[in-house]
């Protein structure tokens, strides 16, 4: 039921998006009272709740990232989240939601020492109520050519968190979180390392989250040129580099993620394709333009989506492929006998299935959110 509620809460707030946009482009309209401004108030914010965010991301902060945010966002992120709509329409969604977190460097000691570096993870804006299960510093591995020898060049990564940092009087100590030993290629690619033992302390001691140390070593000639991209080089810019620069990504589900059953799904799209009288209970069209309700100045992808509904009689006798239940087919034969008893059987949704969605929050870090129930797959008689 709350997810119904919520439902209609979106058509109606998108509905009244297209109203105040129509208002905008002069059509003629009632003028727009305070309490049509209050009502699509309340609107939003039901929505942001829903979507998990306290307020709205700064609109002027993140203007210019989403007019060209295909700049803005590394490569890595958007084929997660074509991965994750994949998953999705097979119904193997797992992560509710994945946070990429920039990486800030510590101090300029190694700035000239292009096989090291230390960086810092801001965790503060993870809430708390997620349960991250998976957390990946990411690396870029650029091509490598080939060696005198004809041998592509073998390298090894170590990955450390920083216990303590060095101080005047002490030596940092550091604990070994992943190692990887590889060789070069002749194309350029994202190599991953389980940090999550980093993160749960840091979210257990956020004081003790002095970030990671990372270490590059050639295990043939460390006169060859390192092939992981650690540092920005001088003549870099900061766009290019935004594509190529180390990140921590969590993944994480909260206390309300879900995961659909394939068979489920399956059995709801056979229903509402099978034929049936036009008028009968059905899925229809329902696509969400963001840019309708002002969203598309946060949201990066997608630009909206199709959410469809479902309309139609529930007529008696129920036909089988109106994926009745037994508790709606003796409510329609109550009022089949007596209308005045009972009301018809409601065409409602019977399965729902999620959508991904990219946007940055107040931070400026790049949220991947998987949202339970926002399409409808079937419909039938309740």
């Amino acid at each position: 039921m709350r997810q119904r509620i919520l439902a209609l809460l979106l058509v109606a707030f998108v509905v009244a998006g297209v109203y105040m946009k129509l208002a905008a482009a002069e059509i003629r309209r009632p003028p727009k009272s305070a309490l049509n401004r209050q009502l699509v108030e309340a609107f939003e914010k039901r929505l942001l709740h829903m979507f998990g965010l306290p307020a709205r991301p700064n609109r002027k902060a993140q203007q210019s990232t989403v007019t060209n945010s295909s700049s803005a966002i590394s490569d890595y992120m958007w084929e997660l989240y074509k991965k994750q709509s994949k998953l999705h329409k097979s119904g193997r969604g797992r992560a509710s939601t994945i946070r990429c977190f920039k990486a800030q460097e510590i101090g300029h000691q190694s700035s000239c020492d292009p096989f090291r570096a230390q960086y810092h993870f801001d965790l503060s804006s993870l809430p708390s109520a997620e349960d991250v299960w998976a957390a990946e510093l990411v690396l870029y591995r650029e091509e490598s050519s080939l060696l005198p020898s004809g041998r592509h060049p073998v390298h090894r990564v170590q990955v450390y968190d920083i216990v303590r940092p060095a101080s005047s009087n002490s030596h940092p100590i550091q604990r070994l979180l992943d190692t990887r030993i590889f060789r070069g290629s002749g194309v350029g690619s994202w190599e991953v390392f389980d940090v999550l033992p980093a993160v749960h302390r840091w979210r257990s001691q956020p004081h003790e989250n002095h970030g990671l140390s990372i270490e590059l070593v050639s295990t043939l000639d460390a006169s060859q040129p390192q092939s992981v991209r650690l540092k920005r080089s001088a003549e870099e810019d900061l766009g290019k580099w935004s594509q190529f620069e180390p990140m921590l990504v969590t993944y994480s589900r909260d206390h309300q993620h879900t995961l659909l059953s394939r068979t489920k799904r399956s059995m709801g799209k056979r229903n509402h394709r099978r034929k049936g009288r036009r008028d009968n209970c059905r899925r229809h069209m329902l696509y969400v333009d963001f840019s309708d309700v002002g969203w598309n100045d946060w949201i990066i992808a997608p630009p909206g989506y199709n959410a469809y509904y479902c309309q139609g009689d529930c007529p008696f006798p129920l036909p089988d492929h109106l994926n009745t239940t037994n508790h709606a087919i003796v409510q329609t034969l109550v009022n089949s006998a007596n209308p005045a008893a009972v009301p018809r059987a409601c065409c409602v949704p019977t399965e729902l299935s999620p959508i991904s969605m990219l946007y940055k929050d107040k931070y400026d870090n790049v949220v991947l959110k998987n949202y339970q129930d926002m399409v409808v797959e079937g419909c039938g008689c309740r």
